[in-house]
């Protein structure tokens, strides 16, 4: 094992940041790493230092790179890569993990990957955009209902609706293109259909050419139990996908992920970094893309990392370099859940500032609690900061002990008005005969 050597920024602070810092940090290779902004979590993790700088600050952290003399810079929220950080840093000779902003139109407007996917024969949707209310309900008048509205832009992950009833695409519709309820990011709408099967996370990296596939996941989007309620970022996660067996994930990567290289390529954009595929996987085993993201997935990232056994720093160097043909990534076979507790008022307008209490002070090897929205008190106590505050995390011999695990840790915290979903890992459970509520 060499000895530490370097340091790594790490642009982000929600949880799939902090379970990043974490991994990063435990690299061999590494003597710290700087987390822009970061969470309460992060500033107690060891040789891991919080840096105030908003991940939207492009000018602050390349110099703060500059400053602190950054041997490589990860990027973990989508935001900054739309805005072109990676551009920013690459051209001032500086090595940053991530698509640049032309690749970053995967994930920054949902109209770009509809048309990408139709030009290069990517299993999806039908699919229409509008930027006026009126041809929009006209189309889903049209169509009828159950049907998918989604905003074109970012939306942290909250601008889709899945409307079952006409009435609630119309109201979608109004809420997007009327009142502008995700304000630019909802301009303009894409209207889908409805996918039918199981939904499937798969996480690459990839080197511009070459594709190194993470272990499969499955999040849980919506927010109530049996998968009911609003969409939000994420309430839970589990790793890997019961859906996603050898020869589903041959196919993702023969018709999903090798056409997204070649094409992006094709078209002088290359793209370097972390690829999602959100995936809705059919009875006969077919992928169906429902959305790309360009960087890692919150809440999967977190069981994820939890069973990957290789060094994530080298995985990442050797994406940089064009190595991922000759890389390979080890995993520890148990499974993992993640469960996520949120704020009262959850994916809305949320309620801050509430002390965590039982937050543990030593955690093992098969559990951990990774932060998201907390902020640490000038006293050192932890409080509450947004609308998913914490992730429970635990590996298990099997899906069913693995949840148990999570569930134990995440009903040792307390905050007021927290909440969380029961049920996260009910499909896996379901495919082993097991009851999936606690």
């Amino acid at each position: 094992m060499s000895a530490r050597s370097s340091k790594i920024l790490l642009v982000g602070g929600g949880g799939r940041e902090h379970a990043l810092a974490w991994k990063l940090a435990r690299s061999p290779l590494v003597d710290e790493v700087l987390v822009a902004p970061g969470n309460a979590g992060t500033a107690g993790e060891p040789h891991v230092r919080n840096v105030a700088l908003a991940a939207t600050d492009l000018d602050g952290l390349l110099q703060l790179a500059r400053d602190e003399n950054v041997a490589l810079t990860v990027i973990g929220p989508e935001a900054p890569l739309v805005a072109g950080i990676v551009d920013r840093f690459r051209n001032a000779g500086l090595r940053c993990f991530g698509p640049r902003a032309i690749a970053a139109q995967l994930e920054g407007s949902k109209t770009f990957a509809k048309d990408f996917m139709t030009r290069h024969g990517i299993p999806t949707a039908r699919h229409a955009s509008f930027t006026e209310l009126n041809p929009a309900l006209a189309h889903v008048r049209r169509h009828g209902a159950p049907i998918v509205i989604k905003a074109d832009g970012l939306a942290a992950g909250k601008g889709v609706v899945v409307a079952l009833t006409l009435a609630d695409a119309e109201q979608a519709l109004h809420d997007m293109l009327g009142a502008h309820a995700f304000g630019d990011a909802s301009r303009r709408v894409v209207i889908e259909e409805m996918l039918s099967g199981e939904e499937a996370s798969f996480i690459v990296l990839s080197d511009g050419e070459h594709a190194l596939p993470l272990a499969s996941s499955q999040d849980h989007k919506r927010r109530d139990e049996n998968d009911l309620g609003p969409n939000t970022g994420g309430m839970g996660a589990i790793s890997p996908a019961q859906v996603v067996d050898a020869r589903v994930e041959q196919r993702i990567m023969e018709r999903v992920i090798q056409p997204v290289l070649h094409g992006m390529a094709a078209e002088g954009a290359p793209f370097i970094g972390f690829l999602y595929a959100g995936l809705m996987i059919d009875a006969q085993g077919n992928p169906n893309v429902i959305e790309f993201n360009v960087r890692m997935g919150d809440p999967e990232t977190q069981p994820l990392l939890m069973r990957l056994q290789s060094d994530l720093v080298e995985m990442i160097e050797a994406a940089l370099d064009g190595r991922l043909d000759r890389t390979e990534a080890r995993w520890d076979p148990r499974p993992a859940v993640g469960v996520v507790l949120c704020a009262e008022g959850y994916p809305g307008a949320v309620r801050k500032g509430d002390l965590i209490k039982g937050l543990p002070d030593a955690e093992g090897t098969d559990q951990k609690l990774f932060h998201a929205g907390t902020r640490q008190r000038p006293d050192g106590s932890v409080e509450t900061a947004g609308g998913r505050v914490l992730c429970a995390c635990a590996l298990g011999e099997d899906f069913r002990q693995a949840r148990e695990r999570a569930y134990a840790l995440a009903a040792s915290v307390h905050f007021d008005g927290g909440f969380l979903r029961r049920d996260i890992g009910h499909h896996a459970l379901a495919a082993q005969g097991v009851g999936s509520r606690e």
